[in-house]
């Protein structure tokens, strides 16, 4: 049982595990709930845990073998230490390290190739790898960051039905929409937002990229500055000289259409996801029986 290695992808909406022989061979997947250790670490654990399980379980393996399994987590918020320390001390593995989702995902989409990869889903994050070396932009979190990601289309949209609702800007069947289900209530919205996380906002992401594209004028507005946000990392990225881009993530395939060429830059489709990423590190980084010895997590 000990030559297992995980590889864990956690996201704010799921978290997503997979074990495998120590040769990288997928033997089973597992997925639950949000793994967000910034806004919820205790949640984000029991989810890490239970996805785990469940990939052992398809496997057909003990549960009880991943006290001596090396695990690699990809995680949001591996750039704050505080939450980075307090994942690290409760995790069920024998030996674990806890990397950027970002590196994970460049990982799965290039494997040791050279390029950038963009992560667009309920946060925005970007990596980039020149002559092995690998740096980030963005990945700053909701907050401050994640420009163009669901999150922020969310909350644009729920931004847009109230100034309709107050008669400041023009309504859309969208707005419409979004004040119906809120019973036009501001007050309802309100509650919302002040409990809402990333990902609670980034569940209208969908709708409204369907929105912009029957032509729904507040819709079409959110897609387009969603858009020119990430154009604008985009060509920071390919001004660094990298000529091979990767979009991955939930958005990248309804971004596509809405995004600007670039004549000269190899666009590629993802060679694998984050979560094969994941397993690749793990069993690049830990090529001894993770079970000889025990090792704190490390950011």
């Amino acid at each position: 049982m000990g030559l297992y290695r995980v590889g864990i992808d956690g996201g704010g909406t799921r978290c997503r595990a997979a074990v495998a022989d120590a040769d990288g061979r997928i033997l089973g997947r597992g997925i639950s709930g949000a793994a967000n250790i910034l806004t919820d670490p205790e949640t984000a654990l029991s989810h890490i845990r239970l996805a785990t399980e469940a990939a052992f379980q398809e496997a057909g393996l003990p549960v009880a073998g991943l006290s001596t399994a090396a695990a690699v987590l990809g995680l949001a918020g591996n750039n704050v230490a505080d939450a980075v320390s307090f994942i690290a001390a409760r995790l069920p593995f024998a030996r674990a390290e806890i990397v950027s989702d970002v590196l994970i995902a460049l990982q799965g989409a290039l494997g040791d190739r050279d390029g950038a990869v963009a992560s667009l889903g309920t946060g925005t994050v970007y990596s980039i790898r020149q002559n092995g070396e690998v740096s980030m932009l963005g990945g700053h979190g909701f907050k401050v960051g994640d420009l163009g990601s669901g999150a922020r289309l969310g909350q644009g949209l729920l931004q847009e039905a109230l100034l309709a609702h107050d008669g400041v800007r023009p309504a859309s069947p969208l707005t419409e929409t979004v004040l119906a289900a809120f019973g036009h209530s501001t007050a309802a919205i309100i509650a919302f937002a002040h409990a809402a996380h990333p990902a609670d906002y980034g569940r209208y992401a969908p709708s409204i990229f369907s929105a912009a594209a029957a032509g729904d004028p507040v819709a079409v507005e959110l897609v387009r500055k969603a858009a020119r946000d990430i154009d604008q990392t985009l060509d920071a990225i390919t001004a660094r000289s990298v000529r091979t881009l990767c979009l991955v993530g939930g958005l990248a395939p309804l971004y596509g259409p809405w995004l600007a060429q670039r004549p000269g830059i190899e666009m590629t489709e993802p060679a694998a996801d984050a979560l094969t990423g994941a397993v690749a590190l793990a069993v690049q980084r830990f090529a001894s029986d993770p079970s000889d010895g025990r090792m704190e997590a490390a950011q």
